[in-house]
């Protein structure tokens, strides 16, 4: 699979069939987050994976998760926190890079996992004091995305994107590249 058919192919996962994943497979997942590119190669990110299933469903209960809603925290065999040290990343004009350099570097797992055929779901909300403070993040750090990684139980189909005229402008705003 080449760059442009993951990106294509990349969908939000919510449900999981109850099937390992490789450790090759999870590494190589973490390796992407690894050679991701970051503000001054600084690399702010710190890492988290969650493979005890008992973790797993308490971090469920925090996000609010419903159990009747089976497949996702009860079969996904690992979760996957991101942090990120925003005194290790810059602050440009008021805009925290280090929020950029944690989507760069999910996203690149993110392509890798489903290039192995495997499924992930960003997940940017939640109660982030609750979960630093299960997860054990010091306080420095900020929590900024959460993502199952497991064997699809679902496909879901593509969803509507916008045309290329609707958000490009050629040489200036309100110029649309036809």
């Amino acid at each position: 699979m080449n760059v442009m058919q993951a990106i294509e192919d990349r969908r939000s996962i919510r449900v999981y069939q109850d099937a390992p994943v490789s450790r090759e497979q999870l590494t190589a997942f973490l390796e992407a987050i690894r050679l991701a590119p970051s503000w001054k190669d600084m690399q702010c990110w710190q890492v988290i994976v969650l493979s005890e299933r008992e973790q797993i469903m308490r971090l469920g209960e925090l996000l609010n998760y419903n159990p009747r809603r089976e497949g996702v925290f009860e079969n996904v065999p690992y979760f996957i926190a991101v942090a990120a040290d925003p005194s290790q990343s810059g602050d440009e004009q008021g805009k925290p890079n280090y929020m950029t350099d944690v989507g760069i570097c999910l996203e690149n797992a993110c392509l890798a996992a489903t290039e192995m055929g495997l499924g992930t779901c960003w997940i940017g909300l939640f109660d982030e004091k609750a979960v630093k403070e299960f997860l054990g993040v010091p306080d420095n750090y900020r929590l900024v995305a959460l993502t199952p990684l497991g064997v699809p139980a679902q496909a879901p189909k593509p969803r509507p994107r916008k045309a290329l005229a609707d958000f490009v402008h050629l040489n200036r705003w309100g110029n649309p590249m036809e």
